[in-house]
């Protein structure tokens, strides 16, 4: 199911960092993860709570997706967070080290109808991805792949092979659940070419987009997840070599030597959908 909006950019932002939250409100990324957890100190968290209720308040963000990741419901912050952040009105609730659905109903007994989002992280997590991603209120998965790799006690390696069998875990039941699957943070925010290698693969492997750590990621990273030029031509010609068969009923459609069939059109539709989202956002 092609995704009502895109979510190529997705962008951590420290919630008790004022200039940072500011300058969000100018960067072309789709969405935001207004951070309560990880990014925000011990010392800062219970103020940065009523700094990000400020800068929601305020406004100026746009089409962008507002989510904002709050503590665990197993710390201190947790539960007065889930609390806060239901009266800022976001568009989702992120919960950090999600292992069991049990978590998500811990979290929806506070949120109530709120979407919720959850970050796959551990690797109870990973076994137990199918029965989260069916959850009634999960709507989106994010990879937290430098805790799960703590977790797994991996070394790193740039393909990424001591992950596969959790990202691929988390991707089945986002799809099978039509969850949104947001990839991992690329953590060399100035490497250009090292990014673009990850998004390459998150893409191909079917992930919506990636989460960012730094603003100087963006371009790369939306560029990776948008439709090429050679992509949107190819699924205008497969539509209209589909239609003109259909329509005469000359057998079957052929495009650059490659029978073009039910299911090809479909993602050629969404490809073309995807690119008329993405120019809605740039208006």
């Amino acid at each position: 199911m092609p995704l009502a909006r895109p979510l190529r950019s997705v962008l951590y932002i420290p919630a008790s960092k004022p200039r940072a939250l500011d300058k969000a409100r100018g960067l072309p990324v789709d969405a935001i993860i207004f951070d309560l957890e990880d990014a925000v100190s011990v010392d800062e968290k219970v103020a940065s709570r009523a700094i990000l209720a400020e800068a929601l308040s305020a406004g100026g963000y746009g089409a962008r997706m507002k989510i904002i990741r709050i503590n665990g419901l197993d710390t201190q912050w947790g539960k007065d967070d889930a609390i806060a952040a239901i009266k800022m009105d976001p568009d989702a609730i992120l919960l950090p080290k999600v292992s069991s659905p049990e978590d998500l109903d811990a979290l929806a007994d506070i949120t109530g109808d709120m979407p919720l989002w959850a970050m796959m992280e551990t690797p109870a997590g990973m076994i137990n991805a199918p029965a989260i991603g069916a959850h009634p209120r999960l709507q989106g998965m994010v990879m937290g792949t430098n805790d799960l790799a703590k977790e797994l006690q991996t070394r790193h390696r740039a393909d990424r092979l001591p992950l596969q069998a959790g990202l691929g875990l988390c991707l089945l039941a986002a799809k099978a659940n039509d969850c949104v699957i947001i990839d991992g943070v690329y953590n060399a925010f100035k490497d250009d070419e090292g990014l673009k290698v990850e998004c390459d693969q998150g893409r191909d492997m079917g992930f919506d987009g990636k989460t960012l750590i730094h603003p100087a990621q963006v371009e790369v990273t939306n560029t990776a997840f948008s439709p090429t030029e050679a992509e949107v031509d190819l699924a205008r010609r497969q539509i209209a070599a589909f239609n003109e068969v259909e329509a005469t009923g000359q057998g079957v459609a052929v495009v650059d030597g490659k029978i073009v069939e039910n299911l090809h059109v479909a993602t050629a539709r969404d490809t073309l959908a995807k690119v008329d989202a993405i120019a809605a956002i740039k208006g």
